[in-house]
């Protein structure tokens, strides 16, 4: 791709982190300026100063995406910085910001189920809300997973698949008298992992053209942040899984993204391609659905009070 400017969501830490290294450490024709969209504090200072001293060019943008307010700031604040030509023309936008949380009754500052609205509903938003500030070509990649269907391996180790239900009722938290399970959280988890899949093929029929819309799945990574909530020592243990060869980590994954974000090996990338790792899959026939896309971009619309992409192209 032409020099530009690649926001990221979710920078400071993991897979976020590791690709904005790989990123900032390319040689300078091929370094992007960064947008690092994420949560205001020191470990956000820390991965722009990383990134600066090898040799970018960075800006960050303080914003939780648990509130959509903050989302919508942060989409004008980068329109504020591409117009000004503070940074290169917006290239690419990385949604890899994720969220897992174990007790759904946990709702976002909007209301909304909180794995489903870091996850889905931020990103949306955001994408909607700088769709016309892409410059031609560029790329919109999602973080994808194989969670949203169910093979032999993860029945063993007991990962749920997405069980599809309207948006409207996937944004909704658990009622405060019900019992949170482990089982819903991750149903929670891969119900907005298939909601991006449905989003990006939507997405490619309205988005300008020049604009590729693809989904990027890391692999199995039990050692990030991802899975803070099922406690330290489980967090350890899946650092040491990490080790094991064929288990991925955001060390082998980040680049790996940095790659479908950047590199001319994946420019014809478009339709929410999926992409595991460093090869492009099919997605399972159900992850294609006119009618569950339609109605999903109607939901979302209604959720977020009408996004900012026009009419199907």
């Amino acid at each position: 791709m032409s020099a530009g400017t690649v926001l990221v969501t979710g920078p400071t830490g993991g897979l976020g982190r590791s690709a904005v290294m790989a990123m900032a450490r390319r040689p300078a024709p091929k370094r992007p300026d960064l947008l690092l969209v994420g949560r205001e504090g020191p470990r956000l200072d820390a991965v722009a100063e990383h990134a600066r001293a090898e040799g970018a060019h960075v800006e960050t943008i303080p914003a939780d995406l648990a509130q959509l307010s903050d989302v919508r700031a942060a989409g004008l604040r980068v329109k504020e910085l591409v117009d000004a030509a503070a940074v290169a023309p917006l290239r690419a936008l990385v949604a890899n910001a994720g969220a897992s949380v174990v007790d759904t009754r946990r709702a976002s500052a909007d209301g909304y189920e909180l794995t489903f609205a870091v996850n889905y509903l931020a990103h949306a938003q955001l994408i909607g809300d700088l769709l016309d500030s892409f410059a031609s070509p560029s790329r919109v990649v999602l973080l994808g997973s194989n969670t949203y269907y169910l093979n032999a391996v993860r029945r063993l180790l007991g990962v749920p698949p997405a069980q599809w239900r309207d948006p409207l009722e996937l944004a909704t938290p658990l009622a405060a008298g019900e019992t949170p399970t482990t089982r819903a959280a991750g149903v929670a988890y891969s119900n907005s992992k298939l909601a991006l899949l449905y989003y990006a093929h939507e997405l490619q029929r309205r988005a300008p053209d020049g604009v590729g819309v693809a989904v990027f799945e890391p692999g199995y990574m039990p050692g990030t942040g991802l899975f803070r909530e099922q406690g330290a020592a489980m967090l350890r243990v899946g650092r040491m899984l990490e080790r094991i060869p064929g288990i991925s980590s955001p060390a082998r994954s980040g680049p790996a993204l940095a790659s479908v974000t950047l590199d001319e090996r994946w420019s014809h990338l478009r339709d929410g391609a999926f992409v595991v790792k460093t090869r492009q899959r099919d997605v399972e026939p159900f992850a294609l659905d006119r009618a569950r896309e339609a109605r999903l971009w109607e939901a979302t619309a209604e959720l977020l009070g009408g996004v900012s992409v026009g009419e199907e192209r």
